[in-house]
């Protein structure tokens, strides 16, 4: 029968369960001897509200696991498995919050409706159609994506994106064997862009954690180059990711042409010399496909055997070989640890090697770095009057900056500028995870947006461990200016 001739039919069968329901809650209700009295400000009169609202949900709840009034049957059923689950459902309940069931059922021929999904989805259905009736669900991590999937079949996007927000917020959960790779694979596979570029984001800031977890044997081929081409990953060293590449490489024995593409994605001249010789007498890995890499070993000992400005005259020094990540280690910065931040102005000095090269990685540079809570923004600042002076800058009101400067200027600086990176790190799930990441060349206040949305009054703030602010500056000397000088 065509689908047009069933609606007045549907309607009728609607009409008719909506009088049911409203029979099998009414005399629920009757068993409930109290309210919430709350005072509604938006009506005329003041007039207070009576609200049952929980207990309607509860008798909703109710009303699925007894099946009163059931007018429609799911049969879920999983392609090559013999288990089947039945559930008696109300149409107008499934047709209410999914326009899927909407058409399914009007077009259904009986009173049973079929729906073929994966064992997966098939596990958690029952909490599915349990958030149609109540509005609500728990959920575990092994379970987000099958219930993602299924939100998005029958196209139910409360679920859809309560369940990617959900996913985005416990990134750094604990979990057997991992599982922000197996989001952002499937966030890739369904077009999911927020919740793909999170993963990524988590990924990337977090790396030395993901490294040495289960699931970085898991990491794909296309998710290995897209890692490794960042400038912004966060980790120890450039020796600590060869390391990890290389147990990858044995795990998975992927094609040559994709381990070739992923030895050359390692930034050599970012390890000192004698790593790089280790490396070339005691990788196997690095031994079994030397010659894809020759070139790149042999740039990286002549960025480290002379000088920058005669390195520049040759090749290009601002492509990634020379461009060092966000490394950790204490010869590229310092962590700082800021009790009650908001209290006062606080200062701390570290030395960091000039740069990256071999020429330059004897000579250290010793940086003052000023946290200042209250600092008056430059355009907010008054203008110099007739008698030269100024108002104070760091006032009540002001926002949260940070200046990093060298101790005293060099000419051995010249053709080096140093990008800083403020890394923010919170605890989540019990363990240190990055919040933020700020670039800079001095001063935070270049970037405008240097924790605006960190409340840091509070102790519970989720921008503080016990009360502290954790942060960890990293300065990254790079040699662009050189390229002037090329020939």
């Amino acid at each position: 029968m065509p689908a047009a001739l069933l609606r007045p039919r549907v309607a009728l069968a609607q009409t008719n369960l909506i009088s049911m329901l409203l029979l099998s809650l009414c005399l629920h209700t009757g068993s409930v001897t109290g309210g919430i009295m709350k005072a509604d400000e938006t009506q005329n009169g003041g007039g207070d509200t009576i609200s049952h609202s929980l207990a309607l949900v509860q008798h909703l709840e109710a009303l699925l696991a007894q099946g009163n009034g059931s007018d429609v049957a799911l049969r879920v059923q999983t392609v090559g498995a013999e288990q089947v689950k039945v559930i008696q459902a109300h149409s107008l309940m499934l047709s209410l919050q999914s326009p899927v069931f909407e058409e399914l059922l009007l077009s259904r021929n009986g009173t049973t409706l079929v729906l073929l999904e994966t064992a997966e989805c098939a596990a958690v259905f029952d909490k599915f159609i349990r958030y149609l009736y109540c509005g609500e669900i728990s959920l575990c991590l092994e379970q987000a994506t099958s219930l993602h999937k299924l939100a998005t079949k029958y196209r139910v996007q409360g679920l859809q994106q309560g369940v990617t927000q959900y996913m985005t917020q416990n990134l750094a959960s604990n979990s057997p064997s991992g599982h922000v790779v197996e989001w952002y694979q499937y966030a890739l596979q369904t077009g999911d862009v927020a919740l793909r570029d999170s993963c990524l984001q988590y990924l990337s800031w977090n790396l030395s954690s993901v490294l040495q977890s289960g699931e970085w044997t898991h990491v794909s081929n296309d998710l290995l180059m897209t890692l490794l081409q960042r400038s912004d990953l966060i980790l120890q060293s450039e020796m600590e990711l060869f390391t990890a590449l290389e147990a990858w490489i044995n795990q998975n024995k992927p094609d040559a042409l994709t381990a070739e593409n992923a030895l050359r994605a390692v930034r050599y001249a970012m390890m000192p010399p004698l790593e790089l010789f280790r490396l070339q007498t005691q990788s196997p890995v690095l031994a079994r496909y030397q010659e894809s890499v020759r070139d790149l070993l042999y740039q990286s000992y002549q960025f480290h055997s002379s000088s920058p400005l005669h390195m520049a005259k040759y090749f290009d020094v601002n492509c990634s070989l020379f461009m060092p990540r966000n490394y950790l280690s204490p010869a590229w910065g310092s962590p700082w640890v800021i009790n009650n931040p908001m209290r006062d102005d606080r200062s701390t000095s570290f030395q960091t090697q000039l740069g990256p090269s071999g020429h330059d990685a004897n000579k250290r540079v010793t940086w003052n770095s000023l946290f200042s809570p209250r600092w008056l923004p430059l355009s907010m600042r008054p203008m110099y009057s007739e008698q030269g002076s100024t108002q104070p800058t760091r006032v009540d009101g002001g926002r949260l900056r940070i200046i990093i400067t060298p101790a005293t200027s060099s000419a051995e600086f010249a053709g080096v500028s140093f990008q800083k990176t403020v890394v923010v790190m919170t605890r989540k799930q019990g363990k240190m995870v990055v919040r933020h990441v700020y670039n800079f060349h001095q001063s935070t206040e270049e970037t405008g947006d240097f924790l605006v949305e960190a409340d840091l009054h509070r102790k519970t703030s989720e921008y503080l461990v016990d009360g502290s602010l954790h942060l960890h500056i990293v300065v990254k000397p790079l040699y662009q200016t050189l390229i002037a000088t090329k020939k």
